[in-house]
């Protein structure tokens, strides 16, 4: 078949580890078959980000913003262990923080259900979407090592001249000291974009976060949300029959393990980080669920939740095969090409991926997946484990007879 044509790039962020050679591999296998692949690239990968002293990450992140579109590998977020294997000058940030920082926006993650997975929580019946906000605390904060006894203090100076000054901690040794924040007009971006998903896809909308004991931070977030709830959002909620209510993150956690599923649950940024990979494992695997960053105008980031696979690599690296599941990251690339399509009017862009996310599913339907899969497995058919690659081939074998 001809190839689809492309008229505007993607944004292409390469990664890390494992995930860098499966992103080579997915599109390899499945899509420069099948697409004129159109991106500007981004080597995001650890080594690339010393070497430019972790400017590309900036660029790319600014580069998502001039074309809309962008679909990102698993990256390196280096502690003291990585500085020592990669002689890295410094601990870099977080390259998904940076990006988040500078798109600003929410990120939606959604487990992948598949027939014969069932979640290990058995009144899950339905996909608990994650909407983790993607700005600030802990990702931004500011950290310092008290060497000995001191006094810490919170100083605010206003433009006006007015200042706040309060006592943290007077340290009488050595210990640790972070700094918070968030803006009022991210967190008003969250909550429209959290409402706004619950209204497009019909879902009721719970949010939570510990107000009880962060009076002012945590506090400011729940009254935004209720304010744009009320002025904004109440009347198309009750018109579409969807609920929206706020309860405390450890009551959050008790009834999200009571439900049936079927909702959005909005967190604040550090929640979202550790929740969704709870409930992606919790529904079978870090590797079967989907994410993506919405920015306020707009734009769009699609990438795997889950890290680089380090364990794997090292296999890799010793010539052994490696049976690492590629879903997240080849649903990414669907996501991402899906919503080009979607931005460019190329109706076959968007049936492509659509196809291809249909064949990976009926891969693992029929019982052929990767070994983290295999003992979760509940299907007719025997579970047959393959490499990674086999398992790319294997979609492959299913998308051709479907394009055909």
């Amino acid at each position: 078949m001809e190839k689809i044509k492309m008229t505007t790039p993607l944004v292409e962020m390469d990664g890390d580890e494992m995930t860098r050679i499966l992103w080579k591999e997915i599109k390899d296998e499945l899509i420069c078959p099948y697409v004129d692949l159109k991106t500007e690239y981004y080597d995001l990968g650890l080594v690339h980000r010393e070497e430019t002293g972790d400017q590309v990450t900036v660029d790319a992140a600014n580069a998502n913003k001039k074309y809309g579109v962008a679909v990102k590998c698993a990256t390196i977020t280096p502690n003291a262990q990585r500085v020592e294997e990669y002689h890295l000058s410094r601990m870099w940030k977080s390259p998904n923080g940076t990006i988040r920082a500078i798109l600003d926006g929410t990120v939606f993650r959604a487990p992948i259900m598949v027939r014969g997975i069932s979640p290990v929580v058995r009144t899950w019946k339905q996909p608990i979407t994650i909407a983790r906000h993607a700005f600030g605390d802990v990702y931004r904060a500011t950290e310092y090592r008290v060497p000995g006894p001191g006094k810490a203090e919170l100083l605010f100076t206003g433009a006006d001249g007015t200042t706040f000054r309060e006592t943290v901690n007077d340290f009488d040794g050595p210990g640790v000291l972070q700094g918070q924040f968030n803006k009022d007009s991210s967190i008003s971006s969250f909550a429209r974009a959290c409402f706004q998903y619950a209204v497009d896809t019909r879902q009721d909308l719970w949010f939570s976060t510990k107000d009880t004991i962060s009076k002012q931070y945590d506090h400011t977030f729940k009254d935004l949300f209720q304010e744009i709830y009320d002025a904004e959002y109440r009347e198309k909620f009750e018109a579409l029959g969807i609920e929206y209510f706020y309860t405390l993150i450890d009551d959050a956690v008790a009834r999200v393990i009571r439900s049936k599923g079927g909702f959005i649950w909005a967190c604040k940024n550090y929640d979202g980080d550790v929740m969704s990979d709870m409930v992606s494992t919790a529904f079978g695997s870090l590797a079967m669920m989907t994410s993506v960053l919405v920015s306020p105008d707009g734009n769009y980031e699609y990438e795997a939740a889950h890290g680089t696979v380090t364990r794997h690599y090292y296999k890799y690296l010793k010539g052994e095969e490696t049976s690492t599941n590629p879903v997240a990251t080849l649903f990414a690339w669907t996501g991402a090409l899906r919503k080009r399509g979607e931005l460019d009017g190329i109706d076959g862009l968007v049936r492509f991926a659509g196809a291809l996310e249909r064949a990976t599913i009926d891969t693992i339907e029929s019982g052929v997946m990767t070994g983290d899969l295999c003992s979760l497995w509940e299907g007719e058919n025997p579970a047959r484990k393959v490499t990674s690659l086999q398992f790319l081939r294997e979609i492959r074998a299913r998308l051709d007879k479907a394009l055909a």
